[in-house]
């Protein structure tokens, strides 16, 4: 069954691909959902909704602290007023002036026990590993994904929580990882935070917690293993997670108990298998997306799921061009294609405007 999608907005976007198909979103309670975009040394801030309604100007823009390391995943405060990096070396705030305002130091990403540093802030080690931050909704707290120093955990990984208004380390959670990446993903809730940590081709380890203030209770989503974060929904009481080859998706409890699961359907008797690309549409529709088996961006599908039963209602049908690659959806009834050959940014949904 083919469902077509009504096109709301197109509008150019330079460099957009990291919105929809990277980590460059940043969404929030309330509604806030923003892209977080590197352009020369520069991250830039943009509302998405201002974009989609032709705002090319950027909210917010931070110069970077290390105009070399282009790995890590950084955050900007609800307010917008500082972004906290994630370096290879150090968790730093600053504001938007460059200024440092907080800093806390970790072990080095590079992936070789004991090797030496120049002295200089600005030297990049060898090695694509990286962790990840995210400033909490209320903005009150940075979580950060970061490695330990030699000296005091052997190297190894942890999840620190830091006041993000004096970068004190309030809490910390050793982390049996061996990270190639990381990224976080804010609940709705405003309490609990998630951590999805890759380990390359050994696989993906998927923590939730939260802070009460006092205490840090942390657990894996246990059924979880190897399974990769993907969306949290205000309206729906639990997560969706996609096994790490893209097998199947699932839909689980906070607490990683399995609530529903989909294997993608099958065309032309080729295997296919889910993107990383999927979440909540609305509280009542996922939408995901296959891969081609020719890893052809173009081929790939898009699919309605129910969103409590994950339950296939149909591929999603474009008009003129179809739309490839992963998708970005909202949360409020519309999702985001990225059309890399033209820069363009396009809004769907299943109700004509």
């Amino acid at each position: 069954m083919s469902i077509t999608a009504h096109l709301r907005h197109s509008v150019p976007l330079p460099g957009g691909r990291a919105l929809v198909n990277g980590l460059a979103y940043e969404g929030r309670g309330g509604g806030q959902r923003r892209a977080l975009l590197v352009h020369g040394h520069e991250l830039e801030v943009h509302d998405v909704h201002e974009v989609l309604a032709g705002e090319r100007a950027p909210t917010a823009v931070f110069p970077l602290p290390w105009p070399a390391w282009d790995r890590g995943v950084h955050s900007v405060s609800p307010d917008g007023s500082f972004a906290v990096f994630s370096g290879q070396r150090a968790i730093r705030a600053v504001d938007r002036r460059g200024n440092t305002l907080r800093e806390y130091r970790h072990g080095c990403w590079g992936p070789e026990i004991g090797h030496p540093h120049s002295g200089d802030e600005q030297e990049v080690c060898r090695g694509s590993e990286h962790g990840s931050c995210r400033v909490s909704d209320d903005g009150r707290l940075v979580w950060a994904h970061v490695v330990g120093a030699e000296a005091d955990t052997g190297g190894t990984e942890r999840w620190v929580v830091l006041d993000a208004g004096d970068g004190r380390e309030l809490a910390r959670l050793p982390l049996d990882s061996v990270a190639a990446g990381s990224h976080h993903l804010s609940h709705p809730d405003g309490v609990h935070m998630g951590l999805c940590v890759g380990e390359g081709q050994d696989g993906v380890r998927l923590h939730w917690a939260r802070w009460d203030g006092g205490k840090l209770t942390a657990w894996d989503a246990g059924a979880s293993a190897d399974r990769i974060l993907a969306d949290v929904h205000p309206g729906h009481p639990g997560f969706l997670s996609v096994e790490h080859y893209g097998s199947d998706l699932r839909l689980h409890a906070l607490d990683g108990a399995v609530l529903a699961t989909v294997e993608p359907e099958q065309a032309d008797e080729e295997p296919l298998d889910w993107d990383h690309g999927c979440g909540f549409v609305d509280a009542d529709t996922v939408i995901a997306s296959t891969a081609d088996p020719d890893d052809d961006p173009e081929a790939g599908a898009h699919w309605l799921l129910d969103a409590r039963t994950l339950e296939i209602r149909g591929q999603v049908g474009y008009p003129a061009r179809p739309a490839g690659g992963q998708v970005r959806p909202l949360g409020d009834g519309t999702w985001l294609t990225y059309d890399e050959e033209s820069e363009t940014l396009h809004r769907w949904s299943l109700s004509a405007p």
